[in-house]
């Protein structure tokens, strides 16, 4: 097996497309609109990768294709792929690598060990891509920034293994993005944030200040806490206030696993939000923003933004907020 980041120039070869899906491929990938072997089918793509390996009719699954492709770099996509390059021998790393795959693509608690090697190679609590803060781990091994993500694939695929042994020698990569998500952790765990699950499938979730402060992260300018977020609520939407001085910021989102076809995870219909969005505008005092659809992240679904599309603080109180699905169905 050989892996090569994929271009327009072996887009007519045949190949493996592991993570993200390509033309004129075999995929083994959790993307929408995958074709994936139903045998081996799993929710990340790493355990796909997982099971293909352990089959014993890999050789009929791949059909002795030997190139592997991926279009996008980040956790799931690299363990997927050095899980196929390296066979049966990754199986050994199967629990590791699962749990660091969902840390990675679904911003799950998975175990501190998958969160911390997650961090170490995308950089992020969350896959997206509009969350690039460019991979920790190709920038220390390259000694300087990485924005290439074929180079990125080049320098890290080669050190999965050292990683997978030892995540504490790369602490240093790792320990600004563990701490947030512990200070996240900490504060529900403390009552300071909060999950509240209604009967409409919401989870109202209001974050504690703190969070956001000294050390923290701007709600402004920063992601919301995801692993934190994923691993207390349980509904099928998000609404997630975070209080500020003049009101509250919000954003509303799908389970973080949604984007992708899974098969244990049960799927998330995406809401009919425009009576939704009336019923809040309606009662909106606040000029500061509006109510507007907002997918420019994979799970994101609605936020209270301003024109330059800033979160914007709102005057309406959680409570109101989350009452606005009560009645609302799924789309068709």
């Amino acid at each position: 097996m050989r892996f090569e980041f994929y271009t327009e120039q072996i887009a007519d070869l045949p190949k493996l497309s592991v993570d993200g899906t390509v033309p004129n491929s075999i995929h083994f990938s959790h993307w929408e609109g995958n074709k994936t072997p139903a045998e081996v089918k799993a929710d990340t793509s790493t355990e796909i990768a997982l099971n293909l390996v352990a089959s014993p009719n890999q050789k009929s699954l791949t059909k002795n294709i030997e190139l592997v492709t991926n279009n996008h770099f980040d956790t799931d996509g690299v363990l997927s792929c050095w899980t196929v390059l390296n066979g049966e021998h990754s199986l050994r790393y199967r629990e590791l690598l699962i749990a660091a795959a969902e840390a990675g693509d679904f911003s799950e608690f998975s175990s501190d060990a998958g969160i911390r090697i997650s961090l170490t190679i995308q950089g992020s609590d969350q896959a997206s891509p509009n969350v690039d803060a460019g991979s920790p781990f190709a920038r220390f091994l390259e000694g300087k920034e990485v924005d290439d993500d074929a180079r990125a694939y080049e320098v890290v695929l080669p050190e999965v293994e050292r990683l997978l042994k030892n995540v504490n020698e790369f602490e240093p990569l790792w320990r600004d993005g563990w701490k947030k998500i512990s200070d996240a952790v900490e504060s529900f765990e403390r009552g300071e944030s909060t999950v509240t699950e209604l009967d409409s499938g919401v989870s109202l979730v209001t974050l504690a200040p703190e969070v956001f402060s000294g050390e923290g992260f701007n709600p402004t300018r920063h992601g919301a806490p995801f692993t934190a977020i994923s691993h207390y609520a349980r509904g099928s939407f998000f609404v997630i206030g975070i209080p500020t001085e003049t009101g509250w910021f919000y954003r509303l989102d799908y389970p973080y696993y949604s984007w992708a076809e899974t098969v244990v995870r049960p799927r998330v219909e995406r809401r009919n939000l425009d009576r939704a969005i009336q019923f809040l505008s309606d009662r909106e005092t606040s000029t500061s923003g509006s109510w507007q659809k907002d997918n420019r992240e994979m799970t994101s679904a609605l936020k209270f933004i301003d024109k330059q599309g800033v979160l914007a603080p709102s005057q309406l109180q959680p409570d109101i907020v989350a009452s606005a699905f009560a009645e609302v169905g799924v789309a068709a």
